[in-house]
């Protein structure tokens, strides 16, 4: 009986320290994946950036903000944006940056994804209507280019990097989906005729080229007139039209140089 009695408290102590241990244990150690940081502050004042591993805090007096170090991405809602040439469009865009100060990104801002997300889309409206129809479609490398290093230079001092922005998607009237075909097909029309009347240069230009040879070496002709009536022999063709040389008449000139003569 004093036994048991003895043991009691002992084991009633053993549990409380247990108990306080175990409400205690989450409050003192923090364990952080490599990509976590965790920015603490002691009595409401900034102390460190500890991790990534296995860290100890001052139960109710540290407390941290886990800040990931791995780049995320934003998703910027479609916008309707007039562009300078005052064509309505809607364009997305997606956004990707990381955390490069842990710091800065909890003290100097609050909620620093969405203070980034908002940020881009802003820049996203300004920098579409600053820009033409034809460059946001042809430059679109361009005007992401402009859309990443403005919200870079915004969000620097927040600790954050934005590594790149990417317009996704940029949604054009009805209206202007018929013009511009109307127009991609005219200049293909152009690009045709211009083909077309290449080639026909080219051709005149041979066929200049052969009657100045044919000129110089008058065999030449006859040797192609062999030629064609050899091409209409082969054919089976019922009637066949034989052209006659230019100086077959002169032939006969000859023969009868008295009647010129009279007349």
């Amino acid at each position: 009986m004093e036994s048991t009695e003895f043991l009691s408290p002992l084991t009633l102590w053993i549990i409380t320290i247990l108990i306080f241990i175990a409400i205690l244990a989450p409050q003192m150690v923090k364990i952080l994946r490599e990509y976590e940081r965790a920015v603490v502050f002691r009595l409401g004042k900034f102390l460190k950036v500890k991790g990534p591993g296995f860290i100890l805090l001052i139960p109710f007096i540290d407390k941290i903000e886990r800040v990931d170090l791995r780049v995320l991405t934003i998703n910027v809602d479609k916008q309707e944006v007039i562009t300078k040439d005052n064509v309505t469009v809607n364009v997305d865009a997606i956004t990707f940056f990381r955390v490069v100060n842990a710091e800065d990104a909890v003290i100097q801002v609050e909620r620093y994804i969405h203070a980034t997300s908002m940020l881009a889309q802003t820049t996203l409206r300004s920098i579409v209507g600053q820009v033409e129809l034809d460059e946001l479609l042809a430059n679109r490398d361009k005007v992401n280019k402009n859309i990443q290093e403005i919200i870079d230079r915004q969000t620097d001092p927040w600790g954050v990097k934005v590594v790149s922005v990417e317009v996704r998607d940029v949604v054009l009237p009805e209206n202007m989906k018929r013009a511009m075909a109307r127009q991609a097909e005219t200049e293909r029309d152009r690009r045709a005729k211009v083909i077309n009347a290449e080639g026909e240069f080219q051709a005149a230009k041979k066929l200049v080229e052969a009657a100045k040879m044919i000129q110089t070496a008058p065999a030449a002709l006859q040797l192609r007139f062999l030629q064609t009536m050899n091409e209409i022999s082969e054919e089976n063709a019922t009637f066949a039209f034989i052209p006659l040389p230019m100086d077959f008449l002169e032939a006969f000139k000859r023969m009868n140089p008295n009647k010129e003569a009279d007349q």
